[in-house]
């Protein structure tokens, strides 16, 4: 697994360094990132696993890459589904297609190790980080090649990808306390009429 890079850098190599698609949130106070480029997994499972994740709590998106390993839940294969099989935890999601990229979520699964450790440092509560951005890009496809019959020689390539995600800090809503508020009284008829004789007086 190559060494993913989350460096403090000064805003404005940080404004020139984002793409137009890649939101400033880690410019904020309360964000970190966490970054990984050239990562030898698959795009599309990564692609896929990286929305299943988007907009979760750090705590409960860490169980549920966990699970996925261990095959106690799927992740919903929505876009990059062509020959997928339908399985029933699928179902949780609103959805019929899923599998378990077991490498996948272990690549996120240190991602979101490298961004706690980057809340740390920068004195965030970790327990209230929420993934606010989570992006998956194609890398340059890494070129190998396999031997096939009559002499002949068809590519086998890889197709890695570039991850990087931004947690924020959740703002913890406070309830609103409950107003007292002042039943009516049911008033009579014979009562209102008096009390319409007693204005008019």
């Amino acid at each position: 697994m190559k060494e993913l890079s989350c460096q403090s850098r000064s805003l404005s190599e940080d404004l020139a360094a984002f793409t137009v698609f890649t939101p400033l949130l880690c410019l904020c106070v309360s964000a970190c990132k966490s970054r990984g480029s050239n990562l030898r997994v698959h795009f599309k499972n990564t692609r896929e696993t990286a929305q299943a994740i988007k907009g979760m709590h750090i705590r409960k998106a860490n169980k549920y890459l966990r699970d996925v390993i261990v095959k106690h839940q799927c992740v919903p294969f929505r876009r990059y589904n062509g020959g997928v099989g339908r399985c029933a935890q699928a179902k949780q999601f609103g959805w019929t297609q899923g599998r378990w990229p077991k490498k996948s979520a272990e690549f996120l699964l240190h991602m979101l190790k490298n961004a706690e450790s980057n809340a740390e440092l920068k004195g965030l509560d970790v327990d209230s980080l929420v993934i606010e951005h989570i992006q998956v890009n194609k890398a340059p496809k890494m070129r190998r090649r396999t031997y096939r019959a009559h002499g002949r020689i068809n590519p086998y390539m890889s197709s890695p990808c570039h991850i990087e995600m931004i947690l924020t800090e959740k703002e913890q809503i406070v309830p609103k306390p409950e107003e007292e508020v002042a039943q009516k009284k049911k008033v009579s008829q014979k009562k209102l009429k008096k009390q319409k004789l007693m204005a008019r007086e």
